[in-house]
């Protein structure tokens, strides 16, 4: 089958198909990650995205039961320069193109991505429609449905990737974990990794994940020992709930956000957020720590941001920043048992240099356990 993704501006790039056919629309966005793309196709903060890897060979190593970051796939759509056909793995159950047909999640192979990436730097984050199917679609009309497309901006997606009821986790299939549950963790989910909760649940918490529109009173009801706000999809700005929930918590008991969690804190706070030109997506951004001026490499995925300007006026510290373009990466309000950083210290896929902050948040609970004693 014939595969096209076509953007809002007109530009069209031709490949074939290697999915399910049929047409997905969502905001077009590049991946930098050399390997980890079952995490990426799994990871509800790409909902509302169509997805291109810029590492030229991708599915060589094919799907397996393990490493699902979620219930399912939710990026819209996938678009690669080669797409292996035969992977090679022993755990492998079936290849990337077999995985994305059975999820009807349409893909695309044999397209120049480095013209992608470039076109995306250069006029930033576009809207498109990726398309796959016998015949040659309209491209006129796909670009007019990708420009009259809502987007991202002021859309509450949060809603859509959310779970419906509080569940306790207990671990996945092939990766269960036995640590002595010492703290009580209240996770919200925004759109939440499973790597995530892994982590948490090794150092010794008992995690129960609740929805993203729970309130400050349920939430305090359980008594946690903390709180932890999830990554997700989509304009913090339109989550007006969950920063509510987030105001009412802070100061009450310690909080630690990821991605759209720390987006979230920023906007608690009384600091603004602000669109990308194209996002920050792959496993290779370089981020300094502004306290013990040490580098990590690290995973990011997310296309809006926490302004410096306004989390400045509002007394908070900036704990960490980006490299590539000076963008906040990380607050902290030490006095308000309050932190967290714009990208993925759980990995999954990518470094592992910041798997620290979990220690952290750890230590954070401990210290609030000995006060509350004394």
């Amino acid at each position: 089958m014939k595969g096209y993704l076509v953007l809002e501006d007109g530009t069209v790039f031709a490949g074939e198909s290697f999915g399910a056919p049929g047409e997905a629309l969502g905001e077009v966005v590049f991946n930098t990650s050399m390997t980890g793309y079952q995490e990426i196709l799994t990871d509800p903060s790409y909902k509302s995205q169509i997805v291109t890897m810029t590492y030229p060979l991708i599915g060589n190593y094919g799907i397996n039961e393990q490493d699902v970051e979620s219930a399912g796939i939710f990026l819209e759509g996938f678009v690669v320069k080669e797409a292996c056909k035969y992977p090679s793995n022993y755990a492998s159950t079936m290849s990337l193109g077999e995985y994305l047909i059975k999820n009807t999640i349409v893909g695309i192979e044999g397209v120049d991505t480095r013209a992608i990436t470039r076109h995306i730097r250069r006029a930033g984050a576009m809207k498109g429609v990726v398309y796959a199917g016998e015949q040659c679609p309209d491209f006129k009309r796909l670009a007019s449905k990708a420009a009259q497309w809502e987007g991202l901006v002021d859309v509450d997606i949060v809603k859509q990737v959310t779970c419906r009821k509080r569940y306790v986790f207990t671990g996945t299939p092939g990766r269960e974990c036995n640590a002595e549950e010492t703290f009580n963790v209240i996770a919200m989910d925004f759109g939440i990794k499973y790597n995530i909760l892994r982590v948490l649940k090794a150092l010794g918490c008992r995690i129960t994940v609740v929805p993203a529109a729970t309130s400050a009173a349920e939430i305090v009801a359980e008594k946690p020992d903390g709180v932890f706000l999830s990554n997700g999809p989509g304009d913090p700005a339109a989550v007006t709930y969950a920063i509510k929930t987030i105001q009412e918590l802070i100061g009450k008991v310690p909080i630690f956000g990821i991605c759209l969690g720390h987006q979230l804190i920023t906007l608690a706070l009384g600091g603004k957020t602000y669109k990308l030109k194209f996002g920050h997506h792959g496993g290779n951004h370089p981020v300094r720590n502004e306290k013990t001026r040490e580098i990590g490499i690290t995973a990011q995925n997310h296309g809006f941001c926490a302004d410096l300007e306004s989390l400045k006026r509002c007394g908070v510290e900036m704990s960490h920043v980006n490299l590539y373009d000076g963008t906040c990466e990380g607050i902290a309000d030490v006095s308000r048992m309050v932190f967290s950083v714009q990208y993925h210290p759980e990995a999954a896929p990518g470094p592992h240099d910041s798997g620290y902050l979990f220690k952290q948040f750890i230590e954070m609970m401990s210290k609030q356990h000995l006060n509350r004693k004394s």
